[in-house]
């Protein structure tokens, strides 16, 4: 009897939901596999995936265009409802030739900071009217999440016009004093940079680009911080030094010293956040905050960037936060193990200092 895919695949969302699980990946040759609180758990209590069982989800997950799209450019990167339930960002691949998925778990409801042990100083850049402020870190360790939460504070807070351009759309925001449009890339515009162009036309206050993958992209989100709005966003670098220099070298050469002024006007602050497995259980955040002051300012317009890690250190009393202090004070609290603590470190020598 032919396996009816449409049941089998709610029925693993089914046990993500269960397992309070953040992934699920499903590939010919391997049972289904959760991630829970960072770790890979196949499910052996299922069958071992096979091409055709592949091939028979394709359908259930990706509607024809969709499907379509992902067989001639062979990944896709898309969104996926399970009614009122769960809400998913998924990716459709091909390894070796056979059809491959791995899906995001979007929790429907938006958490606050103190929700998700993020710093209440967060709450001063949502306070902003414009700027530029960067959420940075590798995949997978929240970074989506802590810009919604940033997003919802300004809803809670404020009558703004929020637009956000994201590829694809992952949070679902209820509008409360702001209005706010979500645009996915290929649903409702061509791409990132063809969206931002736009948004100088669309009357808005707020941006948040869902990512910077081109340096058109970075160029206008900086163009449009300078002229009066709040921009978000989220770059894969792991700190605040990297970050801007990862910007800044995106560039030409000819244009890089237009960028790096824009930045030293723009730039607000970046914040670099880990989610480290907790003692307790579940995933703990651990970060890194640069606040841009005038001295952080005069940093990048004089191509000084590798002193701003030194700055971040003994910028304390500015409310910037340091990683290895971060990590730390979870050691103190108990949170996460030293063990942890060292492998997260970008620095264990002077992790090995506050400890």
């Amino acid at each position: 009897m032919a396996l009816d895919y449409k049941k089998e695949f709610e029925d693993l969302i089914e046990t993500v939901i269960k397992e309070s699980a953040s992934d699920l990946h499903l590939s010919a040759g391997r049972y289904p596999t959760l991630r829970v609180a960072g770790f890979l758990i196949p499910l052996m209590n299922r069958k071992v995936l096979t091409r055709e069982d592949m091939a028979g989800f394709l359908p259930v997950i990706l509607d024809a265009a969709d499907k379509d799209l992902f067989l001639k450019q062979r990944e896709i990167d898309f969104s996926y409802d399970y009614g009122e339930r769960a809400r998913f960002r998924g990716n459709g691949f091909f390894q070796q030739g056979t059809i491959s998925f791995a899906f995001r778990l979007i929790p429907k409801k938006i958490k606050s900071f103190a929700e998700l042990n993020l710093p209440a100083v967060l709450e001063t850049f949502c306070e902003r009217q414009q700027g530029f402020f960067l959420v940075v870190g590798p995949v997978g360790h929240g970074k989506t999440t802590t810009l919604a939460a940033m997003v919802e504070c300004i809803n809670d807070r404020r009558a703004e016009h929020i637009i956000t351009i994201e590829d694809p759309i992952e949070y679902i925001y209820e509008q409360k004093k702001s209005i706010i449009d979500q645009r996915e890339v290929r649903l409702d515009t061509a791409d990132f940079s063809t969206a931002l162009q736009s948004v100088f036309r669309e009357d808005v206050d707020v941006i948040l680009v869902g990512e910077m993958r081109s340096i058109d992209t970075m160029a206008t989100a900086v163009t449009a911080a300078e002229t009066g709005h709040l921009v978000f966003s989220t770059l894969h670098t792991n700190n605040a030094a990297q970050t801007i220099n990862r910007i800044i070298d995106s560039f030409p050469a000819a244009q890089q010293d237009q960028i790096r002024m824009q930045l030293a006007a723009t730039l607000t602050g970046i914040f670099s956040q880990r989610l480290i497995p907790s003692i307790s259980g579940g995933l703990v955040p651990a970060y890194e905050l640069l606040v841009v002051t005038p001295a952080v300012q005069n940093l990048i317009r004089e191509k000084r960037v590798h002193e701003i890690n030194t700055v971040i250190e003994t910028g304390l009393d500015q409310g910037m936060i340091d990683m290895n202090r971060s990590l730390a004070e979870l050691v103190r609290k108990g949170q996460i193990t030293a063990e942890n603590a060292y492998l997260y470190s970008p620095n264990p020598r002077n992790l090995e200092r506050l400890m």
